[in-house]
């Protein structure tokens, strides 16, 4: 079962865009997105607080998630964080693997 992760990172003064531009330019972005079991990683602003990013990040599964973690990458990454003084706030989803066919009616393609 997949699970999806949403990271809210929030600074000041544009520390969490910051944050996003040295991850892409250190390669770190890219190198997660090629890690085994990582589905998706794509950060965005947020509208209603542009001092805030999301991140979703999605896993095949828990034990592709705990690799993810225990790499280098992620010593990194918590370093770029403390450097940018970013707090965080998280949310975990579990894939729901039931039948959605009943929303298509409210979805435009």
């Amino acid at each position: 079962m997949s699970l999806t992760v949403n990271l809210y990172y929030t600074g000041t003064n544009g520390a969490a865009q910051k944050f996003v531009q040295e991850m892409l330019n250190q390669g770190i972005v890219d190198k997660i997105r090629s890690e085994k079991g990582n589905l998706k990683y794509n950060y965005f602003t947020s509208l209603d607080n542009p001092e805030t990013i999301l991140l979703i990040d999605s896993w095949e599964n828990q034990t592709a998630l705990d690799k993810h973690h225990a790499s280098q990458m992620m010593q990194d990454l918590a370093q770029l964080r403390e450097k940018y003084d970013l707090h965080m706030y998280v949310e975990r989803y579990l894939d729901d693997p039931s039948d959605d066919s009943h929303d298509a009616k409210f979805i435009r393609k």
